[in-house]
């Protein structure tokens, strides 16, 4: 025992450079600099006091953040016994705490061709190959490690974060191929991620945006799918579900959606997203003659009767007279129930021969009369905000204040429902086009809510 203290006393001698300086004391540590280093222990065959002495000095310093003299320490050791391979593992692991990453591999495979299955050493590899970015080999090698010990579990979370580090650049390269268009490269992407983390609805939803850009839309609704039954909670899934079905023509099954995202995270968008959906239903319902107003060259008598009758059905409603309406002309027309609603709430009227002639032509003055009764309809309702738009008499260069039209003009001009032209000008006999009846319906319709 006296013979092994007294040659430590020698190498550590040798540690001060052979001179009589006070020697450093090793320190000691309480919060590690490099926790997640595994001590490369000595095994029996080699663990003399002195080689164990020098080994656990080296560490503490290495701990400490002292690279300089923790490699001192481990020199010294190999120094004493060449075949004293722990130490060439302390030295590996320095360079790994210096981000010297091939040296530290380097010195890891030299002590692993003299100690296969050295686990510190091989675990000080995988770190060093995760280092250098061969994030794969280091998974390899954990692997090769916990079939050697399945009970590390140090070594199971350094292998689940080394997932997690594959899975970010995977993700961060799928959606950058997505970004710049290449669907097929971003797809595959999403998969390899997809197979690492099955039970992940964000990455199934993200593939389905990727898979609805590359016309996939088969795939993405069943990603979709799959995403709101991994995750009923997050009402996101829910709304692309929802946008999907409504493009592929399943307008029922999009409000479902939209319903079940409301019931997650309520509110007015969420209430808009249903009521804009439930209004497609109801247009998917309409005639086609009806569906075709908007891009027509110029609307009909039954056209407007049609467009006023379904925006506002709920004013004619309201409104409506108790005596029957005798109109000739319009049961064979396919408009026939709009007819007769805005003839009974008094927004258009038959001519005096009961004819209501729907295939007429609507000229722009005929707009302004209907539009103007409407607004009358809505005044009952609020008075206040009608004030200004009966009180309203703008100078129009084309329609002198004695005309028989120019109260209703006024009026829709006044209630900005149909502005004037040049800002002076109404142009009374100019035919109107389906996008422009469109138009100031939707403007009465914003007054009557």
């Amino acid at each position: 025992m006296r013979r092994s203290r007294l040659a430590l006393a020698a190498v550590i001698l040798a540690l001060a450079g052979g001179c009589a300086r006070a020697i450093d004391p090793a320190p000691v540590v309480t919060s590690p600099r490099y926790p997640d280093f595994l001590f490369p222990a000595a095994p029996p065959a080699l663990a003399s006091e002195t080689l164990v002495a020098l080994q656990q000095r080296g560490w503490q310093f290495l701990q400490a953040g002292d690279l300089s003299q923790a490699r001192r320490a481990f020199s010294a050791a190999l120094a004493e016994n060449s075949r004293f391979y722990p130490a060439d593992a302390g030295l590996a692991y320095a360079s790994l705490a210096d981000h010297d990453y091939a040296d530290a591999v380097a010195r890891f495979d030299r002590v692993l061709r003299r100690a296969a299955g050295y686990v510190p050493a091989m675990v000080g590899k995988a770190d060093a190959l995760a280092g250098a970015g061969r994030v794969d080999d280091a998974t390899r090698l954990l692997t090769e490690v916990l079939a050697v010990d399945p009970s590390l579990a140090d070594v199971q979370r350094r292998l689940d974060v080394l997932a997690f580090r594959t899975q970010q650049v995977v993700l961060k390269g799928a959606r950058q191929a997505a970004d710049a268009g290449r669907f097929d490269e971003a797809i595959a992407g999403y998969e390899r991620a997809i197979a690492a983390s099955p039970d992940s609805a964000l990455l199934y939803r993200e593939l389905a945006a990727v898979e609805r850009k590359a016309d996939r839309s088969d795939a993405a609704l069943a990603h979709l799918r799959k995403a709101v039954l991994l995750d009923p909670s997050e009402a996101r899934g829910f709304v692309q579900l929802g946008e999907l079905l409504e493009e592929r023509g399943d307008v029922a099954g999009a409000i479902d959606a939209y319903l079940k995202a409301e019931a997650i995270e309520p509110g007015d968008e969420a209430r808009a997203r249903v009521a804009a959906a439930r209004a497609r239903a109801d247009l998917a319902r309409l005639p086609e003659e009806y569906r075709a107003i908007g891009g027509a060259a110029q609307v009909t008598r039954g056209d407007l009767a049609a467009l006023i009758g379904v925006r506002l059905s709920a004013l004619l409603k309201a409104a409506a007279r108790g005596e029957g309406a005798v109109v000739t002309d319009a049961r064979r027309h396919w408009a026939s129930p709009w007819i007769m609603a805005v003839v009974r709430a008094g927004v258009m009227e038959p001519y005096p021969n009961h004819a209501f002639a729907p295939r007429g032509v609507v000229r722009r003055l005929d707009l302004a009369q209907a539009a103007s009764r409407v607004l009358g309809l809505i005044a009952e309702r609020k008075p206040a905000q009608a004030r200004a738009w009966q009180a309203a008499r703008p100078r129009i260069v084309d329609l002198p204040a004695g005309h028989l039209g120019y109260p209703a003009v006024a009026m829709v001009v006044g209630a900005d429902v149909m502005p004037l032209a040049d800002g002076a000008a109404f142009r009374p006999t100019r035919v109107v086009s389906g996008a422009e009846a469109t138009d100031v319906v939707t403007r009465l319709e914003v007054l009557a809510r």
